[in-house]
C-alpha cells in the first residue's frame, strides 16, 4: 500500500520530463507531430489577404481550396481588400506588424522587414519543410532575392517564366482586315513602319494610326521605342550584349528616338492624346477604329478581336506585326522574368509556425501548386498526350474562368504562373501558335533581380521617383513639340538627368548586379 504514493510521484515526474522534452522539440522548431503544436492533420484556419479582380471576385467556396482542405485540414480565410488599395494595405500591415498568417509581399520588403520580426523565417524550418528546400536549391535567384541581411529567408518567390527564357508576353497588334482593305503589307524595318502609319493615315484620315496604353512601363511608347532605337529596355536596365546595366537617355539613338516620335506626332501618326490616354479610352479607339496599331499584351489579341467585332465591324481582325528596331540595333524583348518580384510569407506571429510552414510547403509541392496553377483535373483540365491542357469550353482567354470560378491562376494565391502560362500555350490556336513562332527570333533571357543594401535603397528612394518624373515630362515635352529637339536642348535635359541622380543610380544598379550574380 505504502508503494502507490511512491508509483504516482514517478509517473507524474516522468509525465513532467515527458512535457519539458516537447517544449524543447517546439522551440528547436520540430516536425509537427512532435511539437505538441499541432498533427499535421487536425482542422486548422489562416488568414490570407488577396484582392478582388476584374475577371471575378475572391470567394471563400473556391472547389480547389476545399480540395486542399480535405488534403491538408487547412481552411483559409480570405482578408479580401480592392486592387486599388492593396498596396497600401500591406505596407500599413507591414508598419504595424499585423500582416495576416499569409500574404503576398515583394521580395524587398521580405529581405527588409523579415529580420525585424514581421515574416517567419523560413530557413529555420527547412529541414521539415522539403518541396521549400528543392525549390530554394533548384531556383539559386530565389534564394538570393528572399534572403535578407541577418542570412534569413523570408519569401516564396512566385515563379513567373520557363527556365529556357522563352516565354514572353508582349507584341505589335494591326489591324489585319484594314490592312487588306488596302493591300498593306506589313513592315519589317523603322522606315517601313513609318510608311506603314502613313498610307494609313492618308487612307483613314479621321484616325491616328498608332496609339499607346501608356508612356512607360513594358508596353509604354517611351519604353518601346527608346529600346527599338538604342537597344535598352526602359530608363536602366540591362544591355544584352554586354550584360551591364546602362541608361537609355545616355545611349547613341535616343535622341533619334525622340525625333522619330516627334514627327509621327506632328504628322498626326501617333494619338494625340497618348500621354494621357486611361485604359478604357486606349482600348476604345482601338476596337471602333480610330486607331489600327499598338504594342500590347499577346494574350489579349483574341479576345478584344471578338470585342472589337461586337463594338465596330463584323469583319474587325487584329494580328501581330512583327517587332520593328532601328538599324544596327538588336531587335529583342526580354523574355518573362524566371523569378518574380513578388513572394509569399508567413507571419512570424502566426500561431502555429510548424503547421503553417507544413502547409507553405504543401503549396510549393507538385500537387499543392497544380491545384492552384491547374485547378482539378476532368473539372478545369484534361491530360493529353500526357501533359495537362486546360478545357476547351473555357475558350482562348481560359484564365477568366479558371480565375471568377475556380480560383485557378489567381494573382496572390497562385505561386507558379509559369505552369498555368504554359498549359494554356499548350491549347493556343493556330493563330497564336503562329504569332510565337514569329517572335521567337527577338525573345533573350530576362534579367535577373538584384538584390540592394539599405544603402542603395536609401539612393533609389532619394532619387529615381524625382528622376521618373522629370524624365516621363521632358520626354513628353520633347515628343509633342513643346521642347524643340536639338543638341543644345538634350544636352541640357541629359545635364538635368545627372542632377537629378542618373549617374549615381546607374553606378548604384551595376555595383549591385555584380555583387549579387559575380557579373563582371
Amino acid at each position: 500500500m505504502k508503494k502507490r504514493p511512491f508509483a504516482m510521484m514517478l509517473t507524474v515526474a516522468l509525465l513532467v520530463i515527458v512535457a519539458a522534452a516537447g517544449c524543447s522539440a517546439k522551440d528547436k522548431g520540430a516536425s509537427p507531430g512532435e511539437t505538441g503544436e499541432s498533427d499535421g492533420k487536425s482542422p486548422i484556419q489562416f488568414s490570407w489577404l488577396a484582392y478582388d479582380r476584374v475577371e471575378g471576385k475572391v470567394r471563400q467556396d473556391w472547389e480547389i481550396f476545399k480540395e486542399i482542405e480535405a488534403k491538408t485540414g487547412v481552411s483559409v480565410d480570405f482578408q479580401i481588400v480592392s486592387q486599388e488599395g492593396l498596396t497600401e494595405k500591406r505596407q500599413i500591415m507591414i508598419a504595424t506588424n499585423s500582416v495576416t498568417d499569409f500574404i503576398q509581399v515583394t521580395t524587398q520588403e521580405g529581405r527588409d522587414h523579415g529580420p525585424d520580426n514581421v515574416f517567419l523565417n523560413l530557413k529555420n524550418y527547412l529541414d521539415q519543410a522539403p518541396n521549400l528546400k528543392a525549390f530554394y536549391e533548384k531556383y539559386p535567384e530565389a534564394a538570393a532575392v528572399a534572403t535578407g541581411a541577418d542570412g534569413g529567408i523570408y519569401t516564396v518567390p512566385v515563379i513567373e517564366g520557363d527556365a529556357e527564357g522563352k516565354g514572353f508576353n508582349f507584341i505589335w497588334y494591326a489591324r489585319k482586315d484594314v490592312m487588306d482593305q488596302y493591300g498593306l503589307k506589313a513592315p519589317e524595318t523603322m522606315d517601313e513602319f513609318y510608311q506603314f502609319l502613313k498610307v494609313l493615315k492618308e487612307k483613314e484620315p479621321d484616325s491616328y494610326p498608332l496609339i499607346s496604353n501608356g508612356i512607360v512601363g513594358d508596353t509604354g511608347l517611351y519604353t518601346v521605342f527608346g529600346r527599338a532605337f538604342t537597344g535598352i529596355q526602359g530608363f536602366f536596365n540591362i544591355d544584352p550584349a554586354t550584360d551591364k546595366y546602362a541608361f537609355a537617355p545616355y545611349r547613341d539613338g535616343y535622341k533619334e528616338s525622340l525625333i522619330f516620335l516627334n514627327k509621327l506626332y506632328a504628322e498626326k501618326l501617333l494619338d494625340p492624346e497618348y500621354s494621357l490616354l486611361t485604359q478604357a479610352q486606349w482600348e476604345e479607339r482601338m476596337l471602333k477604329g480610330r486607331s489600327f496599331v499598338t504594342y500590347f499584351w499577346k494574350a489579349d489579341l483574341e479576345s478584344l478581336t471578338e470585342k472589337g467585332r461586337k463594338a465596330s465591324t463584323a469583319s474587325f481582325e487584329l494580328d501581330a506585326i512583327p517587332q520593328v528596331a532601328a538599324d544596327g540595333i538588336k531587335n529583342y524583348q526580354f523574355s518573362r522574368p524566371v523569378i518574380g518580384a513578388m513572394g509569399r510569407a508567413i507571419s512570424a506571429k502566426v500561431k502555429d509556425k510548424d503547421r503553417a510552414v507544413q502547409f507553405l510547403d504543401y503549396l510549393v509541392s507538385e500537387e499543392g501548386s497544380n491545384y492552384l496553377s491547374l485547378g482539378i483535373e476532368g473539372k478545369t483540365y484534361t491530360i493529353e498526350n500526357g501533359k495537362p491542357v486546360y478545357m476547351k469550353e473555357f475558350g482562348t482567354s481560359p484564365f477568366n474562368t479558371l480565375r471568377k470560378e475556380w480560383g485557378v491562376w489567381y494573382d496572390l494565391i497562385t505561386l507558379d504562373n509559369a505552369k498555368s502560362r504554359e498549359v494554356w500555350e499548350r491549347g493556343l490556336s493556330d493563330k497564336s501558335k503562329e504569332i510565337n513562332n514569329k517572335y521567337e527570333p527577338y525573345i533573350v533571357p530576362a534579367p535577373k533581380q538584384i538584390v540592394k543594401t539599405e544603402e542603395e535603397l536609401e539612393l533609389e528612394k532619394s532619387k529615381l521617383n524625382n528622376l521618373n518624373k522629370y524624365l516621363e515630362q521632358k520626354l513628353t515635352e520633347f515628343v509633342t513639340g513643346k521642347t524643340p529637339i536639338n543638341d543644345e536642348t538634350y544636352q541640357q535635359f541629359l545635364d538635368q538627368a545627372k542632377k537629378l541622380g542618373a549617374d549615381e543610380l546607374l553606378h548604384m544598379y551595376d555595383a549591385a548586379y555584380t555583387r549579387t550574380y559575380g557579373k563582371k
